[in-house]
């Protein structure tokens, strides 16, 4: 897999609970910190999103947002509607359909949440900012498409609609990923903006591939087809961290992955992710993680 795909497997995303808005009149939705990441695509009209301490941003027809982290926030029409309680309002309609709010007319829409199973969803929420803002002339067709066959899917429900509005959920999720990483590769850092980097991209999906191979600095460097020296600067100003961190870190989160989730002995983890033996993976693991490997598997079996 390329490496943003290996990244959200591991987060194990899960796209549970979209539903469509059908709102009228004067409305405002209040919404309470979360964990995750909740996500709007506006089908027709326009409304206002007012994350708590920020300035409200006007969603237009075709606008696409994400809201990663825990900050409320409000979703309205107008600023002195009464206001409702998202949490309440939603779950009166079962998940896949439509609510309405005022009798609609006014806005069209679908929202959702993205849960993460995994354990280590901070590695992608920490590189976005509080609110990721795609708007209609950035939409390109892949992420319309799929906004469109979501509301389809909930408009005209076929056997088997949820489940393929979950997965077409989690696809719009990687495309809005993908079109916020090439408006933003050039002024941010990060392991996700690194992506856009051709050469650096090449080096972390290697990484990703095999976790287990004796990877030295010189050796990342000809898989960038630089040298040495320029690729351990140019690889740090871009992710953020040295090369050979960001390979322990991988190789941690896939030794975690295997402990907690697939019930690997620690004696076949460890060369798996490039230990020849177990003290030395331990007090690697111990390091990043910070709890030893067995301390890990007991506390996350079951």
């Amino acid at each position: 897999m390329d490496p943003l795909s290996d990244i959200l497997s591991l987060l194990k995303p899960s796209g549970y609970g979209f539903r469509g808005l059908d709102a009228g009149g004067d409305w405002a939705l209040v919404f309470g910190p979360g964990d995750g990441v909740r996500c709007y695509a506006i089908e027709s009209g326009a409304c206002w999103l007012a994350l708590e301490g920020a300035e409200p941003v006007r969603l237009a027809a075709g606008d696409f947002v994400l809201v990663p982290g825990g900050r409320p926030y409000r979703l309205y029409s107008a600023p002195d509607a009464p206001p409702t309680d998202a949490f309440r309002f939603f779950p009166t309609v079962p998940a896949g359909e439509t609510a309405v709010l005022n009798d609609g007319g006014g806005v069209q829409g679908v929202g959702g949440f993205f849960g993460f199973e995994g354990m280590h969803a901070e590695l992608l929420l920490g590189m976005l900012p509080p609110l990721v803002h795609i708007r209609a002339e950035a939409n390109k067709a892949a992420l319309r498409g799929s906004i469109e066959r979501l509301m389809r899917e909930m408009r005209e429900p076929q056997p088997g609609h949820t489940l393929i509005a979950e997965h077409i959920a989690q696809a719009l999720l990687i495309e809005a990923l993908r079109l916020h990483l090439a408006e933003h590769s050039h002024d941010s850092t990060g392991w996700l903006f690194a992506l856009a980097d051709r050469q650096l991209r090449a080096v972390i999906a290697a990484m990703h591939a095999e976790p287990g191979k004796k990877w030295t600095l010189a050796a990342l460097a000809r898989v960038a087809g630089m040298s040495r020296s320029s690729f351990a600067v140019r690889f740090k100003d871009k992710v953020g961290e040295p090369a050979m961190d960001y390979l322990t870190r991988w190789r941690m989160m896939v030794a975690s992955d295997r402990l907690a989730n697939q019930g690997m002995p620690i004696a076949l983890v460890a060369p798996a992710v490039g230990y020849e033996s177990e003290s030395a993976f331990g007090a690697a693991f111990k390091r990043v993680m910070g709890y030893s490997p067995r301390q890990f598997a007991k506390a996350t079996a079951g």
